[in-house]
């Protein structure tokens, strides 16, 4: 950074924080890594905790969508708040204070002795991941300048691939060798590690003139998703969209958002600044975010039974045969900044959602005998695809906006991914347990009448039913794969174009081609006073 005059500008962060600045991003890629693993863990290990005890929790499949959601939805539901709570009294503060919280949730959600249980320690999980995930960009942006950011933010979103990478090979050989809950046991002394890092390492930041707290914004929003949801969920456990109970919580919970959004606008301290959204490149880019991990969570969700249930892999062997979409993260989210130099935002994001549709269109294709080499292709096209989304978006989210709102603006990109994944576990998993049933039920004739509707819900539900019919249950098993894996096709027919959407989005609406700079095209360029308006 220069002066006009060609002389060096002096440098806006203190040398001190900024010698050691590629420590501390070592220190929150660590951070990120802890919350994003805990997802990807669970990924694998949803067919253990679906088993019935000693094994397992019997865990039906709507309570296993709850087990993942009611950690997104809180982690979602207090972003924004937890974003404005680090602007105003203090990253470090804040990254700290979640840090602790989630791994004290873990060591519960570990204990657990209920679905019910697992459900409300992983809230309190998620609770604590809030005020990690905003922190940690909001950090990245404190300590680095901004010719360096999109480097950074590369190799911050990579580490989004060393969890996904490290989370189902975790998971996979902590199941072959320890009861379910050591999936969350093992977080406790990574949190432990974390923290003593954070403590020695992280400057604190906070931006010197803050703005006040909404508490019932944040009220509202989490209310409104939660009825949402629960409506969405509750359609998959009836097979049924049209039923009362289910079309009650959802038109509920659209007012509610409804009137989240009529607050916002009215707030003089709103926990969402719709100002944000006034910039096409802002909503275009937050919208992405939300359709690729709407997508991707669905899939990843459906894919585990895929694996595991259907082609009867190991939690550990399926964690693997995941490692080529981690990898493909890894090693291009980092680099994905130079493609955006040379195409454009636009042709490069773009790009990368036609790809991950590709990624998630092939599992249409797949059957009992896929060959692993065609899975593993399909799952290295969503990692690819995902690296050059979601780190050119995170990184024109925060470029929009000036440096002392990192927190509030990460929080808004961090919720929109949470959002996006929620309902997509919620929707395509309700889809996927809508059509399994109609398939299944035909087939569910041999079982007592109180047992069929249980033994319809999943394919695990029914697995687990022909196994306590002995003999005569192997039956069963047939139908059971070919039910599931139609209703796989529809569900990744219907990610794929989710995907397909967001490329049309992106398209539309992101900066095109650079015309000048080798990492902040003019067509990106916002200036911070313009971004203060």
């Amino acid at each position: 950074m220069t002066t006009l005059s060609g002389r060096p500008a002096p440098p806006r962060i203190p040398e001190a924080v900024h010698s050691r600045r590629w420590a501390i991003l070592t220190v929150l890629m660590f951070s990120l890594i802890i919350v994003v693993l805990d997802n990807s863990i669970l990924n694998v290990a949803v067919k253990t905790i679906a088993s019935p005890p000693p094994h397992g929790l019997g865990a039906t499949q709507s309570e296993l969508e709850w087990a993942m959601n009611s950690y997104t939805l809180v982690l979602a539901g207090m972003l924004f708040t937890a974003g404005l709570v680090g602007d105003r009294v203090g990253r470090k503060k804040v990254l700290l204070f979640g840090t602790f919280l989630f791994g004290f949730g873990s060591g519960l959600a570990a204990l657990s002795g209920s679905p019910s249980e697992l459900v409300a320690y992983r809230a309190l999980m998620g609770f604590g991941a809030a005020f990690v995930m905003p922190a940690t960009l909001a950090v990245l942006v404190h300590v680095f300048e901004r010719d360096e950011q999109p480097k950074a933010m590369g190799i911050w979103a990579g580490s989004v691939g060393v969890a996904i990478a490290v989370g189902p090979v975790t998971g996979g050989l902590l199941l072959d060798h320890f009861w379910w809950g050591s999936i969350f046991l093992i977080n406790v002394p990574v949190v432990i590690i974390a923290l003593v890092c954070v403590a020695l390492l992280v400057p604190d930041s906070k931006d010197p003139n803050p703005g006040g707290l909404d508490p019932l914004g944040v009220v509202l929003s989490i209310v409104g998703m939660l009825l949402l949801v629960y409506g969405i969920i509750h359609a998959g456990e009836l097979g049924d969209f049209t039923a009362r109970s289910v079309v009650g919580p959802v038109v509920l919970g659209l007012a509610v958002l409804a009137c989240f959004v009529l607050h916002e606008k009215r707030s003089r301290h709103p926990a969402l600044d719709m100002g944000y959204f006034k910039k096409p490149a802002f909503s275009a880019a937050v919208s992405a975010v939300a359709l690729v991990f709407f997508a991707l969570m669905g899939l990843t969700f459906f894919s585990a039974f895929y694996l595991q249930s259907v082609r009867g892999y190991s939690a550990l062997r399926a964690g693997l045969l995941i490692l080529p979409m981690a990898a493909a993260q890894m090693v291009f989210a980092p680099r994905a900044r130079l493609a955006v130099a040379r195409f454009g935002t636009r042709v490069t994001c773009a790009a990368g959602m036609l790809l991950i549709a590709l990624g998630f269109g092939a599992f249409a294709l797949f059957g009992t005998s896929t060959p692993v080499w065609a899975i593993e292709i399909a799952f290295l096209a969503q990692g690819v695809g995902m690296a050059h989304v979601s780190t050119p978006v995170t990184y024109l989210v925060v470029q929009l906006l000036p440096r002392e709102k990192a927190g509030s603006g990460s929080a808004v990109n961090n919720t929109f991914r949470q959002i996006g994944g929620a309902l997509g576990v919620a929707v395509l998993g309700s889809l996927l347990a809508t059509h399994y049933r109609s398939g299944i039920e035909e087939h569910l004739g041999a079982l007592p009448a109180g047992a069929r509707d249980a033994a319809g819900e999943s394919i695990e539900a029914t697995l687990a039913a022909a196994e306590r019919l002995g003999p005569a249950g192997k039956e069963l098993i047939g139908p059971a794969n070919e039910a599931f894996l139609d209703a796989m096709h529809l569900t990744s027919l219907c990610s794929a174009a989710i995907a397909v959407i967001g490329a049309v989005v992106v398209g539309a609406f992101l900066p095109g081609r650079p015309g000048a700079g080798p990492d902040r095209p003019d067509a990106e360029r916002v200036p911070e006073t313009a971004a203060r308006d």
